[in-house]
């Protein structure tokens, strides 16, 4: 079955049990929402670092489908087809 991969940063592949590529099998387009529910399924503590309580991505986390920004398109709902990347990318602050 084709897959989506998820592409972490290394500062959040401690998280993902040190991968920094999480797959999801899809035969069809899938959102934005259910990748993150499926790849962080059994990783809670990952889910929680990109998502908020209420499930919306964190504003320190910006995540991209085939280049372009998820805010920019339809977030959460953005479709992510089979052989896609999704990269998430975490901000750090300075100080």
């Amino acid at each position: 079955m084709p897959e989506i991969s998820v592409l972490l940063p290394s500062v959040l592949t401690p998280l993902a049990g040190g991968q920094s590529v999480l797959t999801a099998p899809a035969d069809g387009p899938v959102t934005v929402r259910w990748l993150l529910d499926t790849v962080t399924g059994d990783l809670p503590a990952l889910s929680r670092r990109l998502r908020d309580e209420t499930g919306a991505v964190r504003r320190y986390v910006n995540i991209y489908v085939s280049g372009n920004e998820i805010r920019r398109l339809q977030g959460l709902g953005t479709e992510v087809t089979p052989g896609q990347e999704v990269l998430i990318i975490q901000s750090v602050a300075g100080g």
